[in-house]
């Protein structure tokens, strides 16, 4: 039996949509069987509870909080607890995010200018400490996503399934995954610890691996190396319903992060 890691989850400290503290979502996913779980809160970008005005040090304990919050629980309870976080670059009327892994807090009290880096930037800081970077539901349309934007440039791998997702944004998200070859995660996207009710997560996602990590350069080198990675998602998830089958515009991200049509139908390849 492999380990199972979330890699796509939100506290109510460090996120506004968040509706459950760290440690009530550590107790929930160790409940749930998993090996450990990956807290990425909301950051600068995109729907963050982090404060908007103060000093940066104080700014980054309060983004902080959701995860230390789950670590200490965690340590209680045999849960492994990593940090990263989600950041959101949105222009005009659309918006793509990212799942940032390898970057820590003290590294964050260094470098306040990351509030306003573009995404090369973020890519070359998370390679230059042996971290990963990957695009979270890259297929999500929305009322507030307007375009979809694919920053094939600009990541190690891609989110093929996220619980948020309407099935068909999965679908797509897989054919381009193979198309070129990318390495493929899957995640919750959890802002709420119950599997019932409106608002709850009625499917948990996530990875399974051979081997428990030690910390998330583990994890980064795996991605950035091809590794063995299991998604934690059903095989239907990637199977779209013909009577269902919207069709979206979609564009690259070119070097300069300008963006170009990409003149495909991602769901009908």
């Amino acid at each position: 039996m492999g380990y199972r890691y979330e890699t796509h989850l939100h506290t109510v400290q460090g996120s506004l949509c968040g509706r459950s503290t760290g440690a009530e979502q550590a107790r929930f996913y160790k409940e749930a069987g998993y090996q450990g779980v990956i807290i990425t809160d909301h950051f600068c970008g995109g729907n963050t509870a982090m404060p908007k005005e103060g000093k940066w040090k104080d700014r980054i304990d309060a983004f902080c909080k959701g995860y230390e919050d789950a670590l200490e629980e965690g340590k209680k309870i045999g849960l492994d607890v990593f940090f990263g976080w989600e950041e959101c670059f949105s222009r005009d009327d659309g918006r793509d995010e990212y799942l940032i892994y390898g970057l820590d807090k003290q590294w964050l009290y260094e470098h306040p200018e990351v509030e306003f880096w573009n995404r090369a930037q973020y890519l070359e800081a998370v390679h230059a400490v042996g971290g990963c970077m990957i695009q979270a539901h890259p297929f999500r349309k929305r009322d507030y996503i307007k375009e979809i934007r694919l920053g094939l440039r600009f990541c190690d791998g891609i989110e093929v399934a996220n619980t948020g997702n309407d099935q068909w944004a999965d679908v797509c998200a897989m054919h381009y995954a193979k198309e070129f070859g990318l390495v493929t995660i899957a995640g919750s996207d959890n802002h709420l610890c119950t599997l019932h009710g409106p608002e709850g997560n009625r499917l948990l996602l996530g990875i399974e691996l051979d081997e428990p990590l030690k910390d998330l350069f583990d994890f980064a080198n795996i991605v950035r190396n091809h590794g063995k990675i299991g998604l934690v998602a059903p095989e239907s998830r990637f199977v779209q319903d013909p009577d269902n089958s919207p069709f979206y515009e979609t564009f690259w991200l070119d070097e300069n992060e300008k963006m170009v049509p990409t003149n495909r139908d991602w769901l009908h390849e």
